[in-house]
C-alpha cells in the first residue's frame, strides 16, 4: 500500500471535478460551443480520428457552429459522423465548410440534459470518494508500520476530509451551474 501522499490526493480530487468540467463542456446548452463536436470522431485515411484533427471548428455567431474541413475529400465523412453523433445537428455544406446551426432545445430536453449534469457531478462526487478512501486506508497503513502516531493520522484524517468536503463542493458548484445554464433558456 502506498504511503499517504496528500499533494497526490489532491491532485486526484482536482482531476475529478476537472474531467467533469469537461463532460458538463460536451453537454449542449442551446448556445454555440466548439467542445460541443470534441466528442466526434471521423473516419478518414482508414482509421478513426478525432474532428479537431481533419477540420478546425468555430463559433461564429452565437447559434451557429463552422467547421472548416481541411481536406476536400474528407467533407462527406466528416458530414457523416457529425449527423450520427447524436447530437440532434444537421450539417450544412458549404464548398469546404460545414455550417451547423444549434436548434433551440425542447423544455423536455433541457431537463434531461440537467438530469444527466446531476449523473455527471454523481460520477465525480464518487470518484472523489475513491480517493478519500485511499488516503485514509493509506494513513491506517502508516500508522500501523509505527511510521506515524495515532494522533497524526487522526489530525491528517481531519485534513483529507475538509479536503473532500472542499472537492465535492467544487463539483457541486460546477453541476449546479451548468444546470441553470441549461434551465434558464
Amino acid at each position: 500500500m502506498a504511503k499517504y501522499d496528500k499533494a497526490d490526493l489532491e491532485r486526484r480530487m482536482k482531476g475529478a471535478v476537472e474531467a467533469l468540467r469537461g463532460d458538463l463542456a460536451g453537454l449542449r446548452t442551446g448556445r454555440a460551443n466548439v467542445s460541443l463536436l470534441d466528442p466526434i470522431t471521423v473516419e478518414v485515411y482508414g482509421s478513426h480520428m478525432p474532428l479537431n484533427q481533419v477540420a478546425s471548428v468555430s463559433a461564429p455567431e452565437p447559434r451557429m457552429l463552422s467547421v472548416q474541413v481541411w481536406d476536400k475529400a474528407n467533407i462527406s465523412p466528416v458530414e457523416k459522423a457529425i449527423r450520427s453523433a447524436g447530437l440532434g445537428l444537421n450539417p450544412i455544406s458549404d464548398g469546404q465548410n460545414l455550417r451547423l446551426p444549434i436548434p433551440d432545445l425542447t423544455e423536455e430536453r433541457r431537463k434531461e440534459l440537467a438530469k444527466l449534469a446531476g449523473q455527471y457531478s454523481e460520477k465525480a462526487k464518487i470518484a472523489i470518494r475513491n480517493v478519500r478512501r485511499d488516503g485514509m486506508e493509506a494513513l491506517k497503513v502508516d500508522e500501523k508500520k509505527h511510521e506515524i502516531s495515532e494522533d497524526e493520522r487522526k489530525r491528517a484524517e481531519t485534513e483529507v476530509q475538509k479536503l473532500t468536503d472542499e472537492m465535492i463542493r467544487a463539483a457541486d458548484d460546477v453541476a449546479a451551474h451548468k444546470e441553470k445554464e441549461i434551465l434558464s433558456q
